[in-house]
């Protein structure tokens, strides 16, 4: 009974500002042409850097989903800098993982967050318009973009029932399964880790934080489910910067979107984009455990708000997590209903293709639409439950496989 209670006392601290942070996000996608952002991101200079990362910052995009959005600035026009400077600011944050920080880790954290983002992602776009300036690296053939930040309706009703959809439904399906995840993981460490077991290595918080950047670095997690680990670390003896330093580098380094970077937009860029983000939360997180006063406030804030949430559960908190696990299911259900449907409408004409890296609905639209502008190909179907990808057509398995390793995803030979 202990895991089932540690598990609802984290759900119901989170629940009310997931589902604030979905509603707002639904109403930026809704509301927000997506031409605001390429028209003002044009040229290497600070202005298009920093405009950048401010429209990244609040946007509740991943590392994956953010991808072909970058890819469909910078064919918008956008620089590569501000192109950079998006990439690093959008997965660290976002409104939803923004509210969710306050709810599990108190103020302090929810203010630096986004302000670390902020100043990573500078620091990256003005180091990557530098090293053009200078000569940089030919433009790397990229994927074109086709993500749109809106899908504006004639009506502000249609704009709503839109906004609700996507924050609600698309978002959900997302990162639904790795909330899930970072609820299970945060539920196991406040279980079966002792409440002292980091106390012993807190006089290494720069050890800490190589180690936090080994485990980080390669895995994928979401901007919000990386919360509840974060706190349950912290609960446990993590120094502040250390948890810093995972909710930086967690969800915008892992090595599926460096590859995809690498591809897009160069050597050079990638190199830029991974050490910006892993200097900044480093940085960040030896300020936030060095600097007179910092660690104590950060550390005093999230014990007390944790367990503020975990002591009284309010009915608002209670309806909230149902409300959100309903969603959640229903989101997942079709998710694999679809699937489902898919295996048993295919076709034998249909060639079937297995493609890794395929994490959100952003890239099933990727994939979706970079394979159907071949010439050839007449109907195109993505089962992201399973990662197969299905084209009917006249065109090779060759050609359509070069595809998608050019539009940033790994299709291997079927064994």
């Amino acid at each position: 009974m202990d895991y089932v209670w540690a598990f609802v006392a984290m759900l119901n601290a989170m629940s009310p500002y997931l589902m604030l942070g979905f509603f707002i996000a639904g109403v930026l996608h809704a509301f927000v042409p997506a031409t605001i952002y390429s028209r003002y991101l044009a040229g290497n200079g600070f202005r298009p850097v920093a405009l950048a990362a401010l429209f990244g910052v609040p946007l509740p995009l991943c590392s994956c989903g953010v991808l072909p959005t970058a890819v469909a600035l910078r064919r918008s026009g956008a620089s590569r800098a501000a192109s950079t400077s998006f990439l690093i600011a959008t997965p660290q944050t976002g409104v939803d993982s923004i509210v969710a920080t306050y709810s599990m880790m108190g103020l302090p954290f929810a203010i630096l967050r986004p302000v670390a983002a902020l100043v990573t992602a500078l620091a990256g776009g003005l180091a990557v318009g530098r090293l053009e300036r200078k000569g940089g690296e030919a433009e790397a053939d990229a994927a074109p973009g086709n993500y749109e930040f809106s899908a504006l309706k004639p009506t502000l009703a249609g704009r709503m029932v839109e906004a609700l959809r996507y924050g609600f439904f698309e978002m959900m399906q997302n990162i639904g399964r790795w909330f899930l995840l970072g609820l299970v993981v945060a539920t196991l460490i406040t279980v079966l880790v002792p409440d002292d077991f980091f106390s012993t290595y807190a006089r290494y918080p720069l050890l800490n934080m190589v180690l936090i950047l080994i485990v980080a670095v390669p895995m994928y997690i979401c901007a919000t489910g990386s919360i509840p680990i974060a706190a349950a670390l912290m609960l446990k003896g993590l120094s502040p910067g250390c948890a810093l330093v995972m909710l930086m580098a967690g969800p915008a380094a892992n090595v599926a979107s460096m590859l995809v970077i690498g591809k897009a937009f160069g050597r050079r860029t990638t190199i830029a984009y991974l050490a910006s983000i892993v200097v900044g939360a480093m940085a960040f997180g030896l300020i936030v455990d060095y600097w007179p006063g910092m660690r104590e406030a950060f550390t005093a804030a999230m014990p007390c708000h944790v367990m503020h949430h975990a002591m009284g559960t309010s009915w608002l908190n209670a309806v909230c997590s149902v409300l959100l696990m309903t969603m959640l299911l229903v989101a997942m259900v079709a998710k694999y209903r679809k699937s489902y449907q898919i295996k048993n409408n295919k076709t034998t004409e249909m060639k079937e293709f297995n493609v890794k890296g395929m994490m959100c609905n952003h890239c099933k639209a990727t994939v979706e639409n970079g394979l159907s502008a071949m010439p050839g190909v007449q109907k195109v179907t993505v089962d992201l439950a399973t990662g197969k990808v299905f084209v009917e057509g006249d065109v090779t398995a060759e050609a359509v496989r070069e595809k998608i390793e050019q539009l940033g995803y790994q299709c291997p030979l079927d064994k």
